[in-house]
């Protein structure tokens, strides 16, 4: 334990007050049940910094799923146990507490998920990915707001470095590679030399991961605020290649990422960073990516419906092309498949077309449904279909306005 750093005042101001009085009750609770308390992990990185976070991880010297229970018992909060990794997490009305039983881990081999026991805070620190989140906050009242610092994360911090705790680190979780970058580029530092030389080594250590937490740890970078940045570094290094050989992370791709963030904000930014990197890749290579990250359905649709759509394009450079044409050759891409071809296209009618398809035509809709046909008497069918086709073609060309045109253009079709 560091005595000659206490934090407490620091813990009461950068927590909301609701926040700060549920942690004290914890900590209070564990020491009747003989168990020290702690605040691990990026919260007490970002305190330093003055960082915003208040996903608080608490990490008990005991056992957390015991006083997780005492906790809800007496407070009547709504509590999710998870028995199988020791850990516990309890819903209060605005926010939530992760208490995890302090553990040490063992790799059993390059890539695997580790093998858990309980241990001391040290071990759950040392089982870390860098030193700067490898600090903890003692909150047991004796020695509340006293630092635990074992690998000096604070005086990391104060650098500007990045650095893994040990030799092994990458090879034991290779996914600490793109967690690095992603650090070293949110926060402005860079990676500590030895920890530099370790990641370049053991970028083919990526190969033991599975696909689903590369494919986690990437879309924690399509999280992060210029991602591009991250995705930059990773190219500069060789790391984005190890995903695929022709994914690069270049001055093209920052820049469309810009463009994607001036876009309205209902806009999801994640899939469209994912359409945009795959932006370069052909649709075979593609397909080599999709089984590199197994994304779910519908993220593996996006892509593949970029580049199809990508493909497609020469035929929105026609000249007079009416909106119906536009409609048809574009209504069954996703939304987000053609605002990456409209960000990455560089013709500007392609883009011009494009967006009027967004921003107009897919609302554009005719005021008769199919009831009301059925109704002006259209018998349910093929024929139905083809009106409502041809009814939805004159409105987006502009050749019916008012439900008086609309009639009239079904009456002319069904007495064809």
């Amino acid at each position: 334990m560091n005595q000659t750093i206490n934090l407490a005042s620091q813990i009461q101001e950068y927590l909301p007050r609701q926040l700060w009085q549920a942690v004290n009750t914890v900590g209070k609770k564990a020491t009747e049940l003989g168990q020290k308390l702690y605040l691990v992990g990026g919260v007490v990185r970002d305190l330093f910094l003055g960082r915003p976070n208040f996903d608080l991880d608490l990490a008990v010297e005991g056992d957390a799923v015991q006083l997780a229970r005492e906790l809800a018992r007496v407070s009547q909060t709504k509590l999710t146990i998870h028995p199988h990794f020791s850990t516990a997490r309890l819903d209060y009305k605005d926010f939530s507490l992760d208490i995890t039983t302090a553990r040490r881990e063992v790799y059993p081999r390059p890539g695997a998920l580790p093998v858990i026991e309980p241990g001391t805070i040290i071990d759950d620190l040392f089982r870390r990915d860098f030193s700067i989140n490898a600090m903890a906050i003692c909150l047991t009242p004796e020695y509340y707001g006293e630092l635990c610092d074992p690998y000096k994360g604070k005086d990391d911090l104060e650098r500007g470095l990045i650095r893994v705790l040990h030799d092994q680190s990458f090879k034991e979780d290779a996914t600490r590679i793109l967690r690095a970058l992603r650090y070293e580029q949110r926060l402005g530092f860079s990676l500590e030399p030895r920890t530099l030389q370790l990641l370049q080594h053991d970028i083919p250590m990526l190969d033991t991961v599975s696909s689903e937490r590369i494919r986690y740890d990437l879309e924690m970078i399509l999280k992060e605020e210029a991602p591009e940045k991250i995705l930059n570094q990773a190219y500069q290094l060789g790391v984005l290649q190890k995903l695929h050989p022709s994914l690069k992370g270049n001055g093209w791709l920052a820049q469309k990422f810009e463009q994607a963030r001036q876009l309205s904000k209902k806009v999801p930014l994640p899939p469209l960073y994912f359409s945009l990197l795959v932006y370069s890749l052909t649709e075979t290579e593609n397909e080599q990516f999709l089984l590199r990250i197994n994304p779910p359905k519908k993220l593996t649709q996006l892509l593949r419906d970029t580049l199809h759509l990508k493909r497609h394009l020469p035929e929105l450079t026609k000249p007079a092309l009416k909106p119906s044409r536009i409609y048809h050759l574009l209504y069954e891409y996703s939304p987000t498949a053609i605002q990456a071809n409209a960000i990455a296209s560089d013709t500007s009618k392609i883009r011009q077309r494009l967006e009027l398809f967004l921003y107009k035509l897919r609302y554009v809709k005719p005021l008769l449904d199919g009831t009301d046909l059925v109704r002006m008497g259209i018998p349910p069918g093929p024929q139905l279909g083809e009106i409502l086709k041809a009814l939805r073609q004159a409105k987006l060309n502009g050749k019916v306005r008012t439900r008086t045109d609309e009639e009239k253009l079904v009456h002319n079709c069904s007495s064809r």
